[in-house]
């Protein structure tokens, strides 16, 4: 599958997650994410009018997170979290669902916890990705979860937070790819720190990847494709 450098810059959300991260910290993860125009920042709630003021003037946007990163917040709290996140400037949620709830099959619940949250997002024009944290689930259920997140209405099922015990892989992402309608994107988070993997994810489906090593990516893909114009 052909790419440009541009084409795999618009698949990174730049990932602003780490507990430990300073506000420096924060200030230079945008500033990488300017240099090389990725698609997003993601970041936690408290970082997004920092994020907003770094990145003004610039096409990056931002990218919350809400019930992150275990997703066991109640339904009213995600609510508020994302409603909070949309008011300060996110563009976009990455929320985690009730892993706990889709263990226990309690589908109603997942599936209205997820849409509470798409319906505050949408009706500000605000992207949701829901992630369904894989290395938890048996493949069944992530198919039952893509049907979820889908009949919620999400705009992308995301393979992981990049905290827990295993990250993005090949098969979970064709899987997912396979459980979901062309209007439901796929991205891939946990693992992806060069350009080949980067490559490999984009083969199988996902159109957007957290990343940290976006430097690393970036320079690589320059340094075969050359830098955009």
């Amino acid at each position: 599958m052909e790419y440009t450098s541009k084409n795999i810059a618009k698949m990174i959300d730049h990932s602003l997650l780490r507990p430990n991260l300073t506000v420096d910290d924060i200030a230079r993860g945008c500033a990488i994410s300017r240099r090389y125009d990725v698609m997003a920042v993601c970041c936690v709630p408290t970082d997004i009018a920092l994020c907003k003021k770094e990145l003004a003037g610039s096409d990056v946007r931002i990218a919350a997170v809400v019930g992150f990163p275990h997703g066991y917040n109640t339904t009213n709290a995600k609510v508020f979290e994302a409603r909070e996140a949309v008011e300060a400037g996110a563009h976009e949620l990455d929320m985690v669902l009730h892993i706990g709830r889709l263990l226990s099959r309690d589908f109603d619940y997942v599936r209205a916890d997820i849409k509470a949250v798409v319906d505050v997002a949408h009706a500000r024009n605000v992207l949701v990705k829901v992630i369904l944290e894989n290395c938890y689930l048996t493949d069944e259920l992530k198919r039952t979860a893509c049907h979820l997140c889908e009949e919620a209405g999400a705009d992308f099922v995301k393979t992981s937070t990049g905290f827990a015990t295993g990250g993005a892989t090949i098969e979970d992402l064709k899987l997912m790819r396979a459980s979901v309608s062309a209007k439901v994107q796929i991205k891939a988070a946990g693992g992806v720190r060069d350009l080949d993997a980067a490559l490999k994810v984009r083969e199988a489906g996902a159109t957007r990847f957290g990343a940290t090593a976006t430097e690393a990516i970036m320079e690589e893909c320059y340094r075969r494709k050359g830098r955009p114009a």
